[in-house]
């Protein structure tokens, strides 16, 4: 059965037929890790009350800075097409859970909620769907326990054994979550690799470090959320089983690949995408969609980009975005135009040349844009909530067409001298997370008006951002030594290990 048409009698059914002894209510909390309540299944008609009404949490706990613990009941109630059966727990039913306030109705403080209601009014606004996916990228940190066949700084891209030595967790971590979610596209080796990492942490100091990534379908912008949510828990609880840790902090060492977050977007009417046109080329919605997105860039990365960290992964010459611009397929602009299968077709019977039938996709087309500057210690679901803000400002501002094509980058800018002035001419991303504070207070406004982010969810994110203290911190860190400034950056990249 399809998971969008299950229904409470069919929980209850799988409860019964395969001896579910508890029920574990999942939901994202504002640190965007998943949270659990353990719920026993007493009977059958307990079950089904738990389904039908779910529990209460004091949600002053999970929103802590948000909502005031003089009001803070708050329900949390099953999301039945997103059941499964515990990976991890014998007999026991997994399912994420919505919140919802004392009127039944969802709590606007919710990240998932903001998200389900900045898309609804996406498609009201405008008649258009956003489908997203994401690339989530991470380090697994293991002990060095030989010395054979080992890696090379900054060449693990698409690296496999014995080169690379966690390929069977890589394979569980696959199975389950592409089980879970029906919706992983593929996962390989990422192109960082650390032999041994200095740390004054214990947990990491002196372990081997390979990085993956794991990435998704497009699918609608809210699912993948929860996907993006329930895969971190996966990937965390597979490398804890394994004896291993894991990260996703946007940085581990300086001149090392750090851990983005990259989400495609594909813009749909009704069931079609609409990224391109007649002609095959980037469509006008696709362009205005881009608009958006670089006029919201700045205010994104309050929730794209939490951590000090993540401005170290923002750099030049590290395959991550600086300046506020557009491109086809180059890595280092902030919006990148990748292959989409436009302008080829059947290549396997190219390839193939006994192959006698011809292949035609189901899809109508394949092409995303690519937003590229998030990173692991991003809020999920304010992030694409941020997003699809950004998306429904582009599609109905008149200006955003012309912002695309002013920020449509041809050449690489990047890397040739001679275009140093344009590279100059572009405005910069935020290069702290006080800097990203200012941008989104500078453009809370556009936010705010929509209904979607509330004055506290905005005030929550900036004091968050503000909290890390790391104003002008390159001239702070001026006058120490070679040595002691290194020291100080590793413990700016180490603090967050496991903060989202």
């Amino acid at each position: 059965k399809d998971p969008s048409d299950f229904q409470r009698k069919d929980l209850l059914k799988v409860i019964s037929d395969y001896g579910i002894q508890q029920i574990n209510l999942h939901y994202t909390g504002l640190d965007g890790k998943l949270k659990e309540l353990k719920v026993p299944v007493n009977s059958l008609k307990y079950a089904e009350l738990v389904l039908a009404q779910g529990e209460r949490i004091d949600g002053s706990s999970i929103f802590k800075g948000v909502i005031d613990p003089s009001a803070s009941d708050l329900y949390v109630v099953p999301n039945y097409k997103t059941a499964f059966i515990s990976p991890f727990e014998q007999n026991t039913l997994g399912v994420l859970c919505s919140f919802m306030d004392k009127k039944g109705d969802l709590a606007q403080c919710a990240p998932d909620n903001i998200l389900v209601n900045a898309h609804n009014r996406l498609k009201e606004k405008t008649g258009y769907s956003l489908n997203a996916l994401g690339e989530l990228e991470f380090y697994l940190i293991f002990d060095r326990t030989d010395h054979l066949f080992t890696g090379k700084s900054q060449r693990g891209y698409h690296q496999s054994s014995p080169f690379f030595k966690c390929g069977g967790m890589l394979n569980e971590m696959t199975a389950i979550i592409s089980a879970l979610t029906e919706s992983v596209k593929y996962a390989h080796a990422e192109v960082g690799y650390i032999d041994s990492l200095e740390s004054r942490v214990q947990e990491i100091n002196g372990k081997r470090c390979e990085q993956y990534e794991i990435e998704f379908l497009p699918k609608p912008v809210e699912d993948m959320g929860n996907f993006l949510s329930l895969a971190k828990w996966v990937i965390r609880n597979i490398a804890y089983e394994w004896g291993c840790c894991v990260t996703f902090t946007p940085k581990l060492a300086e001149g090392m690949a750090g851990n983005g977050l990259h989400v495609h977007l594909e813009l749909q009417k009704g069931a079609q995408n609409v990224m391109l046109d007649d002609k095959q080329n980037l469509s006008i919605e696709a362009k205005k969609m881009i608009g958006g997105l670089c006029e919201c860039a700045a205010s994104l990365t309050a929730f794209g980009n939490s951590v000090s960290s993540a401005y170290l992964r923002l750099v030049a010459h590290q395959e991550a975005p600086t300046k506020i611009c557009w491109s086809e397929r180059n890595r280092s602009s902030l919006i990148r135009v990748p292959l989409g299968w436009a302008h080829v077709g059947d290549m396997g019977k190219t390839v193939n040349v006994n192959e006698k039938e011809s292949f035609k996709p189901t899809k109508s087309a394949r092409q995303t844009v690519e937003i590229r500057s998030p990173d692991g210690s991003a809020f999920i679901n304010l992030l694409l909530a941020g997003i699809t803000v950004a998306v429904e400002h582009g599609l109905t501002s008149k200006k955003s067409l012309e912002i695309a094509e002013k920020l449509h980058i041809t050449k690489n800018i990047f890397k040739d001298e001679n275009l140093k002035n344009d590279l100059k001419a572009l405005e910069s991303l935020p290069a702290s997370c006080a800097e990203s504070a200012d941008a989104l207070v500078k453009q809370r406004d556009l936010y705010e008006k929509t209904g979607v982010f509330s004055k506290e969810i905005i005030d929550y994110v900036v004091h968050k951002l503000l909290q890390e203290d790391d104003r002008n911190i390159n001239e702070r860190f001026s006058h120490l030594a070679a040595e002691k400034r290194l020291e100080a950056t590793r413990d700016i990249m180490h603090k967050d290990l496991h903060k989202h």
